[in-house]
């Protein structure tokens, strides 16, 4: 009797669980799987991170800022960095480029009205050249090793392959760090010793007046420096101040700041360095192609007497009063 039940419980059980499966297959096999959606029951990472500004983890090593993980603010300066700084490197660079260009064809370059005397008169020490060429030649491996950084990878990589712009892209941050300490003493020494002879004055608004020589029919006369060279020079201190600063805060990450700071640092740096640029390809035209007898200046120290004259007359007069312009014919010597 007990083994009958037995058997009749088991034939239940077998017939409860056919029933079931019976009963179950027809859902499914009229109701479709419902898609996978990632986001419907899970916070979606924009969301998290505005919740979540910065996501720590822990670490072992004496750097807080290693533990770091995300730090959504660094978007903000990666997108700085790879669309709004091309931006304006592009309209600031080319820009000048175009207009210099535009100025080259329309004006030509300023000659010696009276033509070449053919007498010098002194005009840079060696000291001051040396001082000059070592800013200048430290600016221009900085200037193209720090464009390199921003527009390398638009056009120096498709050229050269992925390997040797690695390369080369190491290869010039490691200059561009070495080169601003050279930069930097060139700098404060040019600042130093033309200061005095920078300084505004009544005559560079009359030079201003006059058109800044670049009427060929008019010669405004001036100091050692004209009110354009002026403002190159102020312009330059302000804006070499800066990259300094900002450099030195980067090349020794913080020790000064944190990585907000750095931020804040590195867009300074970059922004200024692309218009510091714009502002030197000014001054480089003007002193080469722009002018005739500029450049003798600061390559041998000496400029024709005549080029002196329609640009600095009073500069010639009171080197002329020193004693610095000696055996001048009554012809070249400077007006009263």
């Amino acid at each position: 009797m007990i083994s009958l039940l037995e058997r009749m419980r088991y034939i239940l059980g077998a017939l409860a669980l056919c029933a079931v499966v019976v009963l179950a297959v027809p859902i499914h096999a009229q109701t479709p799987a419902a898609p996978v959606d990632p986001d419907r029951s899970v916070v979606n990472e924009k969301t998290l991170l505005q919740e979540f500004p910065r996501i720590e983890g822990q670490i072992v090593i004496p750097n807080d800022t290693a533990a770091v993980l995300i730090q959504p603010a660094g978007r903000s300066w990666q997108y700085f960095h790879e669309v709004l700084l091309q931006w304006i490197g592009v309209i600031a660079i080319l820009g000048m480029i175009a207009l210099l260009a535009i100025f080259y064809l329309l004006v030509g370059p300023l000659r010696i009205s009276a033509g070449r005397s053919g007498i010098r008169v002194f005009r840079y020490t060696p000291f001051e050249r040396f001082c000059h060429w070592l800013n200048a030649a430290s600016f221009v491996v900085l200037a193209l090793t720090g464009l390199n950084i921003t527009f390398g990878k638009h056009l120096l990589l498709p050229v050269i392959g992925p390997d040797a712009f690695t390369t080369v892209s190491e290869a010039t941050k490691y200059v561009h760090n070495f080169a601003g300490f050279s930069f930097v003493v060139g700098f404060v020494l040019v600042m130093a010793i033309w200061i005095k002879d920078n300084i505004p004055n009544k005559v560079d608004l009359i030079w201003l007046k006059e058109g800044g020589g670049f009427i060929p029919s008019k010669h405004p006369t001036s100091g050692r420096f004209n009110a354009g060279e002026k403002m190159v020079y102020w312009l330059a201190l302000a804006a070499g101040i800066l990259v300094s600063v900002t450099g030195f805060l980067l090349l020794f990450p913080f020790y000064v700041t944190n990585i907000a700071g750095m931020q804040i640092a590195q867009v300074v740096h970059s922004v200024i360095a692309v218009l510091f640029i714009a502002l030197i390809l000014g001054h480089i035209y003007i002193g080469t192609l722009g002018m005739q007898g500029a450049f003798e200046g600061m390559e041998t120290g000496y400029v024709d007497l005549n080029w002196a004259k329609e640009h600095h007359g009073l500069w010639l007069k009171e080197e002329a009063a020193k004693g610095h312009v000696p055996d001048l014919p009554p012809s070249a010597r400077p007006a009263e």
